[in-house]
């Protein structure tokens, strides 16, 4: 079941050669993946359905006004009407917009659909998309059912149409730099790997305001916030999972706080509540959701103890994988510092990275590699400032490079598809359902790929 891509001969090519420590020096992006936009480039026509914030800022005005040169954004889709127009005014054009996904496909035409709505609802504006003869690009995860992903498998192999998933963490400079060293061969057989996922009580409480905290929505953080390091530990080690089991349990939010409201702004114990957040103060939300509740009644500051939540805010994963190696996964959203602590152990050595918030700093060292090769001192990889600008660090802009721009390389192979999304989802579907089962869940007893 190990998937094979077009890196292989490059990995090969690495391992043969002699990687010295001072080989391993800093890796940075320069600027743009390709050169300047060759006449003959036809512009993309493209559609967005889900126009949130995500969808309206980097899926949306930031590509209009950045990739224009190769696309035109030809649509805007959105069920909120409040929502779509605003959006259409934040992106700064006359794009068309609708509330009705297929009145927009048949009026527009697109070549390409990007899907930035709800987690829940991704899987089925991708297999539309599809049906309707378009290619789609999908915000992670790409699904949260495991019918679902069965049925974007199914609707791909029926309809011949392209899909590519956003996983935009392969793109950080601590990702991309561990992914060549383990191509290189530097810590040799990858045994096992721990990843260790910290949320603060600002960021990770935050998924509990929004529809992130009912799992009819996203599937529970292993799906929405745990996809991206799913799809990272798949890319990392060039494997598939083959079997998962998982625990969780809800310690701080929802039924656990000691009173609760509807939302923060109207709530009476606002005073007394240490994670109390005003919305108000945020110009952009009260424009792209607090001014549209009188559509579709979602608030982006519900209250954090809502007793609707029935997510987890505390989980451990352990996966097998088809290579044999073995990953234990924590996730917890309750801490009071972010970061992130992964370690691979290897036959020849040990790879480490240090992931933390800019708020930890005076207690940590930031980003930072570490690589121990067996009977060695350890050896710290060192990683220059890069000079890219845009979301997560830059890593937004990669990613729609290697989407849009002709001829960008993707020698790291991160350009991720239907499988890698699949495969990303299926670890965090596998891991709820294995909660709720009490058991270990198998991979081949929820989707085929055959």
């Amino acid at each position: 079941m190990k998937k094979h891509t077009g890196n292989m001969s490059r990995r090969e090519f690495i391992r043969k050669s002699s990687v010295s420590a001072a080989a391993l020096g800093a890796f940075t992006v320069a600027g743009p993946l390709s050169a300047a936009v060759p006449p003959e480039v036809k512009k993309i026509r493209v559609a967005l359905v889900g126009t949130g914030s995500r969808g309206s800022s980097t899926w949306g005005e930031s590509l209009v006004r950045d990739y224009g040169d190769y696309l035109e954004m030809v649509g805007l889709c959105d069920i909120n009407s409040k929502r779509v127009d605003y959006a259409r005014r934040k992106i700064g054009s006359q794009i068309p917009t609708f509330t009705d996904f297929d009145e927009m496909i048949r009026s527009t035409r697109p070549d390409t659909v990007i899907i930035t709505t709800v987690d829940a609802y991704h899987a089925k504006y991708v297999t539309r998309a599809m049906e309707l003869g378009c290619d789609a690009i999908s915000e992670k995860p790409l699904c949260t059912h495991a019918e679902q992903a069965q049925s974007i498998i199914d609707t791909c192999k029926r309809t011949g149409r392209r899909l590519n998933v956003t996983f935009n963490a392969r793109y950080g400079r601590s990702s991309m730099k561990a992914k060549e060293l383990l191509m290189a061969g530097e810590i040799g057989e990858i045994y096992s790997a721990d990843y260790a996922e910290f949320l603060d009580l600002d960021h990770g409480a935050s998924y509990f305001r929004r529809w992130h905290g009912l799992k009819q929505c996203s599937g529970t953080l292993l799906c929405h916030k745990a996809s991206h390091h799913f799809d990272q530990l798949n890319w990392w080690l060039d494997a598939e999972p083959v079997e998962v089991m998982a625990y969780g349990d809800l310690n701080k939010y929802g039924r656990n706080g000691p009173f609760r409201h509807l939302n923060c702004r109207l709530c009476v114990h606002k005073e007394k509540c240490d994670l109390y957040w005003d919305i108000t103060k945020n110009k952009l939300f009260m424009e792209l959701y607090v001014n549209c509740e009188s559509e579709d009644g979602y608030y982006r500051d519900a209250c954090l103890y809502r007793n609707a939540i029935n997510i987890y805010d505390t989980m451990s994963v352990q996966v097998k994988y088809d290579s044999g190696t073995l990953v234990t996964y924590s996730l917890n959203a309750t801490v009071a510092t972010e970061g992130q602590y992964i370690v691979f152990h290897g036959s020849k050595g040990r790879l480490e990275l240090h992931n933390y918030d800019r708020r930890s700093w005076n207690v940590a060292p930031g980003t930072n590699i570490r690589l121990w090769r067996n009977f060695e001192d350890a050896t710290v990889v060192p990683l220059e400032s890069r000079r890219v600008r845009g979301g997560h660090g830059g890593s937004d802009t990669l990613i729609k490079d290697v989407l849009f721009k002709p001829g960008a390389k993707d020698e790291l192979g991160q350009r991720a598809g239907m499988r890698d999304g699949i495969m990303s989802s299926i670890i965090g579907i596998a891991a709820y359902t294995s909660i709720e089962r009490k058991k270990p869940v198998k991979i081949t007893d929820l989707i085929t790929f055959a």
